[in-house]
């Protein structure tokens, strides 16, 4: 009895974040126009180059983009360490699948779902955007980046057909996270890194595309 309750105790962040998302998930056509997508980081392989599943994400914010339904890109990813650097290999991703550089921002600090969402309200002054992941990963970052005064919705990339060992396991993994994420809410942890405000964003809104690419 007591590891029937426990399961489901376990397993009451998940359904939250699912139903508390539900009305706020979109596919790329049905989306609502947002001025910023934020793309969440991801693995980046030994060459440089965006791991899959990143590389999805990414294609997927570009697509936005050209679609006008974003009118920036900001990419939040880890650049804790030398030589691992996912906000540029984001920057330079999009940028070469034609995306304006000046209407792209990195944000180097986005070390945790909970970071980033934090980050982009307080340090890039982001008050409505589309948040671009997986789908088994999206309902979380939704939920958190709502949480924090984001108002956001989001698209996902389907990833289970190409890669559908790392799909389960994403979605596996999100029974955990969610635990975490109602923690985040509860108790509103300071991120690993918050800083002064940049004005990236707001610059980036302002500027027209260059033609010329540069």
């Amino acid at each position: 009895m007591l590891a029937v309750v426990a399961m489901v105790m376990g397993c009451a962040p998940f359904v939250w974040v699912l139903s508390s998302t539900s009305d706020h998930r979109h596919t790329a056509a049905s989306v609502p126009e947002r001025p910023v997508a934020l793309v969440l980081g991801a693995g980046v392989r030994p060459d440089g180059r965006p791991s899959l599943l990143l590389a999805r994400r990414l294609d997927t914010a570009a697509d936005l983009y050209f679609a006008g339904k974003v009118d920036v890109v900001l990419v939040t990813g880890d650049n804790s360490v030398e030589h691992y650097n996912e906000t540029d290999t984001m920057s330079a991703y999009l940028v070469a699948a034609g995306v304006p550089a000046e209407h792209v921002v990195g944000d180097y600090a986005g070390f945790s779902t909970w970071d980033s969402c934090v980050r982009a309200r307080e340090v890039f002054g982001v008050e409505e955007a589309t948040v671009v992941t997986q789908d088994f990963h999206l309902p979380r970052a939704v939920r958190l980046c709502r949480s924090v005064g984001v108002d956001a919705v989001g698209v996902a990339d389907s990833s289970l057909e190409d890669r559908t060992f790392a799909t389960v396991y994403g979605w596996l993994r999100e029974v955990p996270a969610a635990v975490a994420a109602l923690g985040s809410v509860v108790l509103r942890p300071d991120p690993t890194f918050l800083g002064d405000y940049e004005t990236g964003v707001d610059e980036a809104l302002e500027r027209e595309p260059d033609p010329a690419g540069g």
